[in-house]
C-alpha cells in the first residue's frame, strides 16, 4: 500500500509508523511526508526514516482548495492510495476528500464525539473525566466526525497530570494506529486474521 502521511508537529505518531518494521513487511510503503509547518520537528523524523518531505504552506496559497489541490498535485506521481493524518493540524476540505473517498485516516486523542477539535486532551482532563482515550476515525467534511474505524479508553489517574495523561494517550495512539493499519493491509492484502 502506497501512503502519505500528513503531519504538522512533532510527529511522534509518524514515526511509530514509520518506524514499524510489521507495517513494511505487510506492504505499508510510504511514499512521503506532506507537513505544512517548515519548522516542525516531524520533518527531521522523516529524513531518519530517508522518507521524501513534501513541505506545503497555507500562506503561499489564497485558500485551502487550491492549497489541497497543489498538495494532490504532487501526490498523483506516487500513486498514493491512502492518507494517514498523524497530528495533521487542518482541517480537511472536499478537494482532497474528493480526490481520497474513504481513504483519508485520522486520529484523535479522545473519545468522540467527545472534546474534538483542537486541545482535545486538555480539555478533557479539564472536565473531569474518569476515562477519555483515542479515536481512530475516516475523514468526512466535518471536524472528527467521520466513520469510526476504533476507540481506546484511557483511564484518568488520580495523581494524573495533563501531561502524564497526554503521555498515556500518545502511547495508546502509537499502537492503535499501528494496528489499524496493519489490520487494513491485512484486509487489502485478503489476510483473514483468525
Amino acid at each position: 500500500m502506497r501512503a502519505a502521511i500528513f503531519a504538522s508537529g512533532n510527529g511522534s505518531n509518524f514515526e511509530a509508523i514509520a518506524k514499524s518494521n510489521e507495517l513494511k513487511n505487510a506492504g505499508l510503503e510510504i511514499e512521503v511526508l506532506v507537513c505544512d509547518q517548515p519548522d516542525a520537528h516531524v520533518i527531521q523524523r522523516a529524513q531518519k526514516y530517508h522518507i521524501p518531505v513534501l513541505v506545503v504552506k497555507l500562506s503561499d496559497y489564497p485558500n485551502r482548495g487550491l492549497y489541497e489541490q497543489a498538495i494532490i498535485e504532487k501526490l498523483i506521481p506516487l500513486k498514493i492510495e491512502y492518507i494517514f493524518l498523524a497530528g495533521y493540524m487542518r482541517v480537511v476540505t472536499p478537494v482532497l476528500l474528493g480526490k481520497y473517498p474513504k481513504r483519508i485516516i485520522n486520529i484523535h486523542p479522545s473519545l468522540l464525539p467527545k472534546f474534538s477539535g483542537l486541545e482535545a486532551i486538555e480539555r478533557a482532563f479539564a472536565s473531569g473525566d474518569e476515562v477519555t482515550g483515542v479515536t481512530i476515525h475516516y475523514i468526512d467534511e466535518g471536524v472528527d466526525t467521520g466513520p469510526i474505524i476504533k476507540q481506546n479508553k484511557v483511564v484518568r489517574l488520580k495523581n494524573d497530570t495533563v501531561d502524564s495523561l497526554a503521555q498515556r494517550i500518545h502511547q495508546t495512539e502509537h499502537q492503535m494506529y499501528r494496528q489499524v493499519i496493519l489490520d487494513l493491509l491485512n484486509k487489502n492484502n485478503g489476510v483473514d486474521k483468525k
